[in-house]
C-alpha cells in the first residue's frame, strides 16, 4: 500500500519510512517517518548526535538503513545507488565542505553538472555536434543563472581553497545547484558564518526555493533556531535518533519535548516568513 500511495506523488516529494540504522551497537536512528511535500522548506532539527546527518546520508544513499523505505518522486529508492539517486535529481550539501581544493570555482561547479552529460568518447574528443551543444548548454545555465544567482562572478576563476569559508561554502550550494535537483539536501549550510554571511546564505535558500526558476524542494539541518523558524514550512525534531515532534515553527517551538531536549529555556522565535 505504501509503495503504491508513493508512486501517485500527489502529496510528497520525499517520504521516508521507518527508517533504522544503526552502526554496531548504537542506534542512530529509530524507526523514523516523515513526508516532504514538493516545494516546501522541511527542518530537522536536534541536539548534534540527533541522527540528522544520519538521516540525510541515508536519504542520498551514503548510507544504506537495516530497516525500512525510502521514496522519491514516486519510486522506491532504498536499494538505488548514490550517483543514481542524483541524477533523479537528489543534490546535497555538506556539513564539512567537500569541495577539490586545488581546483577553480568555475570547475567545481561544473562537475555537479557532469552527471547529466551524455556524449560519448568519439564526439567528446571531437568537440563535435551534441558535446558541443551539451557543453555551451552546461556553460550558459552555470555562468547565467548559477553564478549570477549567488553572486560570485568576481570569485570564478578564483583556485577554491584560497577563498574565505564563507564563499567555499557557497561554491559548493552552486556545485549542488549544477544537478539541476528537484530536491536539495541542505547539511548545515550557516554553520561557521559570520552574521552577513548568514543573511545572505538564507536568502539564497529562500531565493532558490521560491523563485520560479527553480523552485528547488529543500531539506534544511541546521542549529541556527532563528533561520530555521524564519525560513521553514515545517520543522521536525530527533533526539537520539527518534522522532519527537512534527509541525509548523510555531507548534514546534513552542512543543515541550523540543524544548526539553534542544531549544532549552528560550524566548519565543517569531516566524516572520508565514
Amino acid at each position: 500500500m505504501a509503495q503504491d500511495d508513493a508512486r501517485s506523488g500527489d502529496t510528497f516529494l520525499l517520504k521516508v519510512e521507518d527508517i533504522h540504522m544503526a552502526f554496531g551497537g548504537v542506534a542512530a536512528l529509530t524507526g523514523v517517518n516523515f513526508e516532504v511535500k514538493p516545494g516546501e522548506i522541511f527542518s530537522l532539527i536536534g541536539p548534534n548526535g540527533a541522527g540528522k546527518t544520519v538521516m540525510m546520508n541515508c536519504i542520498n544513499g551514503l548510507y544504506r538503513p537495516q530497516r525500512g523505505c525510502i521514496f522519491f518522486d514516486g519510486q522506491l529508492i532504498s536499494g538505488i545507488s548514490p550517483h543514481q539517486r542524483a541524477k533523479m535529481g537528489i543534490s546535497r550539501t555538506f556539513q564539512k565542505i567537500e569541495l577539490f581544493k586545488g581546483m577553480t570555482v568555475l570547475d567545481n561547479i561544473r562537475l555537479g553538472r557532469h552527471i547529466h552529460l551524455k556524449s560519448g568518447i568519439l564526439s567528446g574528443s571531437i568537440y563535435f555536434g551534441k558535446t558541443a551543444r551539451e557543453e555551451i548548454e552546461s556553460r550558459t545555465f552555470i555562468e547565467e543563472e548559477i553564478i549570477d544567482l549567488l553572486e560570485i562572478e568576481h570569485i570564478r576563476n578564483h583556485v577554491t581553497g584560497m577563498l574565505p569559508y564563507g564563499m567555499q561554502k557557497r561554491v559548493e550550494l552552486a556545485r549542488a545547484l549544477a544537478l539541476n535537483p528537484k530536491i536539495l539536501l541542505l547539511d548545515e549550510p550557516l554553520a561557521g558564518l559570520n552574521l552577513e554571511e548568514v543573511e545572505d546564505m538564507a536568502r539564497f535558500i529562500l531565493d532558490i526555493n521560491e523563485e520560479e526558476r527553480w523552485q528547488v524542494t529543500c531539506v534544511l539541518v541546521e542549529h541556527d533556531m532563528g533561520v530555521v523558524m524564519d525560513l521553514s514550512d515545517r520543522v521536525m525534531a530527533l533526539n537520539f535518533g527518534e522522532k519527537i515532534a512534527e509541525g509548523t515553527p510555531k507548534e514546534i517551538q513552542n512543543h515541550p519535548d523540543v524544548i526539553k531536549a534542544y531549544l532549552g529555556e528560550v524566548e519565543e522565535l517569531y516566524v516572520t516568513r508565514r
